[in-house]
């Protein structure tokens, strides 16, 4: 095989190896070629798919046994972008593979002549060809950029004392740049027993009444929002001389976003939030959510129910195990399940022609590439469906406390417009609310009613009266 043959089929490895990178692995790729012809592929995915063996080269393997129907692959030839490891030297020899063309040398794992070479033991039953540096600094490059960026964060991060886990991606500044009407100081928190040294993001603006005569409006968001969405009521809030706190969740905004969909749990977001409250001393709470921010939030005042003074909330339910999730939702879960890369921005464009597209991409800014995107994908399916789904018991100890013991102030404002959790959702959910009063109906608004916010807010600072400070 002539060298540009060489060239070419390394270059669509290197392909493979930028797609992984751009999950947040390590970026090695790997190609399958039978007479002449591409017949797999493979990136590093080991974190991607919760599995160790899952290095580029058998990933590759795996794929072209199972398209030839045959585990010998005595007449494919593999190549890869970095000198293959004592697993996949070992592998390529049992699949009898005629040649192994790799890239960059590893001088620390390699096992095709840089720290062993299996390759050239003569006592073994099969002798597979080996070919390296092809396209080697071409590569090498790729790999050193990937660590480069990655020890800068690191140290980018460390000066805030909020060093970032190997287990986890930090959206860099630059992505928020240009995101419009967010000119607020960010706030973090790593230290929480729940997080585990992740950084959470939140935003705590306050208006001009003595500390502890306002009102806090604790804003939550849902998937696959951020602290953005409540841009336009935050300042409403804040002018009328009130407190507002709005965290992003992790996974979330700009929040630290765990690599492993395994991390995100009802139980872990849940404590999260109330270990926030408890580090900030949170009272006089109105509790304003949606959508995800609801099914956790609506759990939380039972745990301190002095803490809270009202409620505000938008399309959401508390999801109880008990009672069949809305078929809009079940709608929703199953598109996402099945396109799990959506386009945040264009969801956002399609529910609220009044955006402009920079508003709709700054949904998009906390999300640069997949592997930042493990919570987007894993949250519909943690919604509680069954009695014994994690968060499903809370969730009915919650609709108890609201039907039988909460006493504040309940404000309910609804999107007419969204087809997952509209009216007949709402109005399932009034019914478990003590004292909620008939909603207040936006016949404009979709899922996302925030993005009609300036108009809650104002009705909600004329709704809710500070009273006595909650002990």
């Amino acid at each position: 095989m002539g060298t540009d043959e060489h060239t070419g089929f390394m270059q669509l490895a290197l392909l493979q190896a930028r797609e992984a990178a751009a999950s947040g692995e390590v970026p090695v790729g790997a190609v399958v070629v039978r007479q002449g012809r591409v017949i797999a592929t493979g990136r590093n995915a080991p974190i991607d798919g919760h599995d160790p063996t899952a290095h580029a080269e058998i990933v590759a393997l795996r794929a072209a046994a199972q398209a030839l129907g045959n585990y010998r692959l005595d007449d494919c030839e593999l190549y890869v972008t970095l000198e293959p490891c004592a697993m996949c030297s070992g592998a390529m020899l049992h699949a009898r593979l005629k040649r192994v063309v790799f890239g960059a040398s590893d001088p620390k794992t390699g096992a095709a002549g840089s720290v062993v070479n299996l390759f050239s033991q003569a006592a073994l039953n099969h002798q597979t060809e080996l070919q390296g540096g092809v396209l080697a600094a071409d590569c090498g490059a790729l790999l050193q950029e990937f660590f480069r960026q990655r020890r800068a964060d690191q140290r980018r991060q460390s000066l805030h004392n909020h060093p970032l886990r190997d287990d986890a991606l930090r959206t860099p500044d630059e992505a928020f740049a240009d995101v419009p009407d967010y000119p607020w100081q960010p706030r973090y928190l790593s230290d929480l027993p729940s997080l585990g040294g992740l950084r959470l993001h939140y935003l705590d603006e306050s208006g001009s009444h003595s500390p502890g005569a306002g009102l806090t409006f604790l804003c939550l968001h849902g998937n696959p929002a951020w602290s953005y969405l409540y841009r336009t009521m935050l300042p409403v809030f804040v002018d009328a001389g009130h407190r507002v706190v709005a965290p992003d969740l992790i996974g979330f905004g700009k929040s630290d976003k765990p690599k492993k969909e395994s991390f995100h749990s009802f139980s872990v977001h849940r404590q999260i939030l109330l270990e926030l409250i408890e580090r900030l001393d949170l009272h006089n709470i109105v509790l304003v959510v949606q959508d995800w921010g609801g099914l956790l939030g609506l759990t939380l005042p039972m745990a301190a129910p002095g803490r809270y003074k009202g409620l505000l909330v938008m399309n959401t339910m508390l999801a109880t195990g008990d009672a069949p999730l809305p078929a809009g939702f079940l709608a929703w879960r199953e598109m996402c399940a099945k396109n799990p890369g959506f386009d945040i921005a264009r969801l956002f464009a399609r529910g609220n022609p009044q955006m402009t597209a920079a508003q709709c991409a700054a949904y998009s800014a906390p999300f640069p590439d997949p592997g930042h995107r493990a919570a987007t994908r894993v949250f519909p399916a943690l919604v509680p469906e069954s009695v014994v789904d994690d968060g499903a018991t809370v969730s009915r100890q919650a609709r108890a406390f609201w039907g039988h013991d909460w006493t504040g102030q309940t404000l309910m404002a609804v999107g007419a417009k969204d087809p997952v959790l509209g009216l007949a959702v709402m109005q399932a959910l009034r019914q478990q609310i003590r004292g909620c009063g008939e909603p207040w109906v936006l016949e404009d608004a979709g899922h996302f009613v925030q993005e009609h916010g300036q108009a809650i807010a104002e009705k909600a600072v004329n709704f809710f009266r500070p009273g006595p400070t909650a002990s």
